[in-house]
């Protein structure tokens, strides 16, 4: 496969303007507001496994207006804590699945939680178990446009907002160190953990895995791969709705909250990757937390570390397992 993006020099310095609406802080705000004011209790189930080495727990927690969101949280087994904390968000289309999947956090010392992703689980993988009751108006099939008339009944505005009240569930967690929590994913799990990032104070680290959500603008028919073909599909047939369309995915855009970041970050892309494009990707790395490759300093705070392994002959599988190795030397600094 050819590449069909910027260069890595250009990709580098690629930080361009990118639609934000005025109201963005004061809507995600009001957002989590109220989702902590709904209320709900958290629940963590001891689950028998054949794992020796791991302690399995079913979780549940209140995500977006109190509904219920599962979740697994993996902890060493016998360790007594506090320990650092490691919340994983998945890709599109896949459920929490088999506790098992997923042991090497908790191997590594971690308490560990993957969250489930509200509505979906049945693309791929083990399965999910979290419904979305919220409805939405008329939508082409996938996640991507649900909603999409209004960024308030947009399903990203649930699932974000399920991706922050994870970190309030396990910073409340007897045995987890709340001041020692870091977010994570790969493809969409990528683009939530960095909604998480702009979204949440005192996150220790943040390690977004080619991530998707990020600069929309560009992403929406610069490839013709789905997730991002759902929107491309949707405008052909709603003639004359992109610039609504556009100003709702605004309030989601990864490139936004990666400006309000407040943790050093690590991101990954590869330059072969049509569903996730690079120059989407640096988009969002290149403005986090506005302090990186040029940006001003503000209120004196120092440079915020935003860096990126880059894996030239991939697509977007990326590092895979040489990326997880990179994530966790990059986490022990932190923690």
């Amino acid at each position: 496969m050819p590449r069909f993006d910027l260069t890595l020099p250009e990709l580098e310095t690629y930080r361009p303007d990118v639609l934000e609406p005025e109201d963005f802080d004061a809507f995600w705000t009001h957002t989590l507001d109220s989702a902590r004011a709904a209320g709900g209790q958290v629940t963590a189930t001891p689950v028998q496994t054949p794992l020796r080495a791991v302690d399995v727990f079913d979780v549940t927690f209140p995500g977006f207006a109190g509904d219920p969101v599962s979740g697994w949280l993996l902890l060493p087994s016998g360790a007594e804590g506090p320990l650092p904390a490691v919340i994983e968000y998945n890709g599109y289309g896949g459920g929490r699945g088999l506790p098992h999947e997923r042991l090497g956090w908790a191997a590594s010392g971690y308490a560990y939680f993957f969250m489930d992703t509200r509505g979906q689980g049945s693309g791929w993988g083990s399965g999910g178990s979290t419904p979305d009751p919220h409805g939405s108006g008329p939508a082409s099939p996938g996640f991507m446009t649900r909603g999409i008339d209004d960024p308030a009944d947009y399903y990203y505005r649930r699932v974000f907002t399920d991706a922050v009240r994870a970190i309030d569930a396990v910073r409340g967690m007897e045995r987890v160190d709340a001041a020692r929590v870091a977010v994570c994913g790969g493809s969409q799990g990528g683009g939530i953990a960095l909604a998480a990032a702009g979204l949440t104070e005192g996150l220790v680290a943040v390690m977004p895995d080619v991530p998707f959500l990020c600069h929309f603008e560009r992403a929406v028919g610069m490839t013709d791969a789905d997730p991002y073909g759902e929107v491309v599909r949707y405008l052909s047939v709603h003639r004359g709705a992109e610039e609504r369309v556009f100003r709702t995915l605004s309030y989601f855009d990864g490139v936004n909250m990666a400006k309000r970041a407040t943790a050093p970050a690590l991101f990954s892309t590869a330059l072969l990757d049509q569903v996730c494009p690079p120059s989407t990707v640096f988009a969002a790395r290149n403005h986090y937390a506005s302090f990186h490759n040029g940006g001003s300093l503000q209120n004196g705070a120092a440079r915020l570390e935003a860096g990126i392994s880059v894996y030239a002959h991939n697509q977007h599988e990326g590092g895979a397992a040489y990326q997880w190795v990179a994530q966790a030397e990059f986490l022990s600094r932190f923690v």
